[in-house]
């Protein structure tokens, strides 16, 4: 029992890793290997660059996957987390309100960064990546403290159900709507138009409507079922045999995913229900890759690159909203770029923004100045 007791209180190092690798490529990651392929022109470089943007509407690139990957992490942290405050003796009221606050600020904040100081309310976005987070983590850890794990599932899977009967059965009203899941046509986006207050994303569909945070709410549980898996201790002693559950799982779900894929796309802009599955089981195959090399195995020193990003997640997100990053890149290494053809500049100027990224969140971390929500 100590042993076990000792393995659930410690850190999981490969969790701040595979943070700072999802964050990594929003700081800057993107444009080296974008840069990298144009210089070099490698077939398989090119590929890599054509996977580092969305795709319009259905179908699937990795950039698609760096959301719901930030989404899946934090639902495998919530375990060691509600473990950890009731150890502390806090009570389940607290735990309550220690969600709730959470989640409403993450999507406070992410009406800040759309703009929300200037007061142009009529014309702000309302919908944003941290409050969708924030959302769905909220109601998936709500419905996590009130269940057991086979209501948790049913949850899951009857939310993913639900929503694709939603859209499959309520096609929008607008005129000359044919495909119930296009922009035009699919009932989130009708939705969205209705009742979403401010401008839309897209202008007539937003990706983090209210709808399709239903949905969300599945992926924050799948990482909850992980961390919970990872904190029992069952196969406790054969860490790398519980690896490969995690792996079996994962293909299962990519499979699932592309199963449901033929009748309900996958499509990350309404976050339908063969999306959440793709992505989770894709998720959850990369975080078993990482805590198999890092905690498993213990091979770490290689990983802290991605740690110092991941212990303070939304700081650099924030940061890069007010901060100009990119003039300070120039400051520091614009004369420096201007030494190379200028073929090589894209490459240089994306290790150059991640450099002043990373350089700030080395401070941050060296004094141990941590935003935590």
């Amino acid at each position: 029992m100590e042993n076990q007791t000792k393995t659930e209180s410690r850190r999981l190092y490969s969790l701040d890793a595979l943070r700072g690798f999802d964050m990594f490529w929003i700081m800057g990651g993107e444009s080296i290997f974008i840069g990298l392929a144009s210089l070099t022109g490698w077939p398989v470089l090119k590929w890599w660059a054509e996977q580092l943007d969305h795709v319009p509407w259905h179908g699937f690139h990795f950039y698609d996957m760096i959301f719901p990957l930030f989404l899946f992490i934090a639902g495998i942290s919530f375990p060691y987390s509600i473990a950890k405050r009731l150890s502390a003796d806090k009570s389940k009221l607290l735990l309550y309100r220690h969600v709730i606050i959470r989640g409403l600020t993450l999507v406070l904040l992410g009406i800040v960064y759309n703009n929300a100081v200037r007061f142009d309310f009529g014309a702000l976005r309302y919908g944003s990546v941290l409050g969708r987070i924030g959302l769905a983590w909220m109601f998936a850890a709500i419905i996590f403290m009130n269940t057991k794990l086979n209501w948790r599932i049913v949850w899951c899977i009857g939310l993913l159900i639900g929503y694709w009967l939603l859209l499959l059965l309520f096609p929008a009203h607008d005129p000359g709507s044919t495909d119930i899941f296009s922009r035009e046509g699919n009932l989130a986006s009708y939705i969205d138009r209705m009742i979403m207050p401010g401008k839309l994303y897209l202008g007539n569909h937003d990706p983090e409507g209210f709808l399709s945070t239903i949905p969300a709410i599945s992926t924050a549980l799948l990482g909850m079922f992980t961390g919970e898996f990872l904190r029992s201790s069952y196969l406790s002693e054969k860490p790398v045999r519980k690896v490969l559950y995690m792996a079996g799982a994962a293909i299962v779900l990519i499979i699932a995913g592309q199963l449901w894929n033929l009748i309900f796309p996958i499509n990350k802009n309404l976050w339908t229900s063969s999306f959440v599955c793709y992505v989770g089981g894709l998720s959850l195959l990369l975080f078993s890759f990482f805590y198999l090399i890092i905690d498993v195995w213990n091979i770490r020193k290689w990983a802290f690159f991605f740690v110092v990003i991941g212990m303070n997640p939304i700081t650099i997100y924030m940061a890069e909203r007010i901060i100009n990053f990119r003039n300070a890149a120039k400051f520091f290494f614009g004369g420096f770029i201007t030494l190379f053809p200028e073929s090589w500049a894209p490459m240089l100027n994306g290790i150059a923004l991640t450099t002043v990224g990373w350089v700030f969140l080395y401070i941050l971390y060296r004094k141990k100045i941590f935003l935590k929500i």
